[in-house]
């Protein structure tokens, strides 16, 4: 196993203007994105801000006026630009607004020369916006009138609309959407578009168990997998209608799924464990020294690389771990680790651990290279991480923590 020795940067989050609202000093760190040479880290209060890693200084933060809460980022690699997706106070924050800055703008510090897309569209709750990276598509839904748009990501150009209010939900795989129908007594009707120009290359029906929740309907190219409340999970091919089952002793329900295109394989996210499962229905990775630190597992936490073949968590340290009451990473908990493991063999491969004797860092203070020092700052580096990212150029992890810090990790 390698082991990653670390060299440390660390930004802290400040409140940038004094008209900030007081629930900005929550500045929990959710989400981090890379794009070249900059770092986004946005906080749970919607403070996004933007860091240059060959300076290691911070450029900017991405609100562009005092009441924007900023909710999600997206890297749009189409045309080197970052999307924000926000909500603002003048309109009780009811309303997602979107907008998109050239990499080379916000470098430069010039946020105002960006614009706002979807303009026409009403994303106020329960609507949303969806960003495809995969079939370079964006996904709109505007609730009051049941309808649900899909643009160009390359050019934000409007492609074709879906309106029917009997639409319960739509997932995006490559090439097709998958539409799910409100479920009928017995069976939910579902259509299979293309995601291109939206045109139906199949429309079937999905037979049920009465009276038995639906915990889940997702698509992955010709299969379809299916599970109800007690039920074994169903893969089903929709070309010949085959039927694979698998028993719901082995196959307990996710709270995330992951799907590798590239390697034709899902993976499974439950109670702090990960697995891999073909669409034969049969498990093909356990994984080992891989305890998620955070029960719910969500994508701005681990990070799949480019390839499919490994996967970077931040987890609980082998034989060490947290008790019940310290799960979330709350006052007194113990650090975790962050773990790269192969996707194929389930070994973990690199680890960034305090308890690794070998690990040095770049101490703090300058001048200061006591051991314990060094110690000390890798122990806070890793304790409580809140958002995970790496980055394959530059092979390095970026992470941010619930105070408001972000790590640079790096061979």
């Amino acid at each position: 196993m390698h082991n990653f020795f670390t060299y440390l940067v660390t930004w802290r989050f400040v409140n940038r203007v004094k008209e900030l609202p007081l629930a900005w000093n929550r500045r929990r760190i959710i989400e981090i994105v890379a794009a070249r040479d900059l770092i986004f880290a946005l906080a749970e209060c919607g403070l996004c801000g933007a860091f240059n890693r060959t300076t290691n200084k911070r450029i900017c933060h991405l609100n562009i006026s005092p009441d924007e809460v900023i909710r999600s980022l997206f890297y749009n690699k189409n045309n080197d630009s970052l999307i924000t997706v926000s909500v603002y106070e003048s309109d009780r924050y009811s309303s997602l607004k979107c907008r998109t800055t050239p990499i080379e703008y916000i470098r430069r510090g010039q946020l105002h020369d960006g614009f706002p897309l979807f303009e026409t569209e009403s994303l106020k709750y329960p609507g949303f916006v969806e960003f495809d990276d995969v079939n370079g598509k964006v996904l709109t839904f505007s609730a009051h009138d049941s309808t649900y748009k899909v643009f160009d990501l390359k050019n934000y150009n409007f492609l074709y609309s879906i309106c029917d209010k009997d639409i319960q939900e739509i997932k995006i795989s490559p090439g097709i959407m998958l539409v799910i129908y409100q479920k009928a007594s017995n069976h939910v009707p579902l259509k299979i578009l293309s995601i291109e120009d939206g045109t139906t290359l199949k429309t079937f029906t999905q037979l049920l168990h009465r009276n038995r929740k639906v915990d889940f309907i997702e698509q992955f190219n010709e299969k379809l997998l299916v599970k109800q409340d007690k039920e074994n999970l169903q893969i089903i091919d929709v070309r010949n209608s085959g039927l694979i089952e698998v028993n719901k002793t082995e196959f307990m329900t996710p709270s995330a799924f992951i799907f590798l295109y590239e390697n034709n394989l899902f993976l499974t996210f439950c109670n702090r464990t990960v697995a891999a499962w073909n669409f034969r229905g049969e498990l093909v990775t356990s994984f080992d020294d891989h305890e998620l630190w955070h029960p719910n597992c969500n994508t701005n936490n681990i990070y799949i690389t480019a390839d499919q073949d490994l996967i970077i968590s931040y987890c609980k340290v082998s034989g060490g771990g947290t008790n019940d009451a310290d799960d979330e990473g709350r006052e007194g908990s113990r650090m975790g680790s962050i773990n790269m493991s192969n996707i194929f063999t389930g070994k973990c491969v690199a680890k960034i651990s305090a308890l690794d004797p070998t690990l040095m860092i770049a101490p703090r203070r300058k001048g200061d290279t006591s051991r314990s020092t060094i110690r000390s700052s890798v122990s806070d580096a890793l304790e409580d991480i809140t958002a995970l990212f790496y980055d394959e150029d530059r092979n390095e992890i970026y992470t941010g923590n619930s105070r408001g810090l972000v790590h640079v990790w790096s061979n």
